[in-house]
């Protein structure tokens, strides 16, 4: 019963979230046939992630939520073990184009920030085992492969994807953003620097 209800909901998060269709300026289009957009192409101001429209301060003060996941090793991990310092964590997929568009965003963000923030990128992918090959084969070399193959994350917390979600270093929520963003531009960097100061 249990893998029943896991694709049930792993099919409605599918269906609602992550509108490859969508014009909004934080969704990324899919071409025409379907596929993923390739991150690697040139950037152009049509093809970088935008500021997402709105940042989400509504959850502003809750706790990180218990949910687990695994880290590349398959290891169970919850975010309190990444307490200590601020949390930037990521909800994506490799099947959602404005996840794919942000992810060398992220990554950057990773190898300029990683010593005051920890940049977590959890896939929602209900195959796993594609989230290491994928990070590989674009060089995400400073993002870890953490998966949550039961999307706790995306149904427990009713999201869509991607989603990105500020903790401050005690683990409380400072904001959410709810579609692609630059996350090694300068918008990011004054939001995130709300963390630590």
């Amino acid at each position: 019963m249990r893998p029943v209800i896991a694709l049930l909901l792993g099919l409605s998060l599918f269906v609602g979230a992550c509108d490859k269709r969508a014009a909004a300026p934080e969704q990324a289009a899919a071409t025409d046939d379907g596929t993923v957009p390739d991150i690697d192409a040139p950037a152009n101001a049509a093809a970088a992630p935008e500021a997402a429209a709105k940042v989400d301060r509504t959850h502003k003060g809750e706790g990180v939520p218990a949910f687990q996941f695994q880290d590349g090793a398959g290891k169970p991990v919850t975010l309190a073990d990444f307490r200590g310092k601020p949390v930037l964590l990521n909800l994506w997929a490799t099947w959602c184009a404005p996840c794919v568009r942000e992810m060398p965003t992220l990554d950057a963000l990773a190898a300029r920030d990683g010593a005051t923030l920890h940049v977590l990128t959890v896939s929602q992918d209900m195959e796993p085992a594609k989230v290491q090959p994928f990070l590989t084969e674009r060089k995400l070399v400073n993002l870890q492969a953490y998966r949550d193959p039961d999307l706790r994350f995306s149904t427990g917390m009713g999201v869509s994807l991607p989603t990105t979600i500020l903790y401050d270093a005690s683990g409380k929520e400072v904001w959410r953003v709810t579609g692609g963003m630059d996350w090694a531009g300068a918008d990011a960097a004054k939001l995130i620097g709300e963390a630590k100061g």
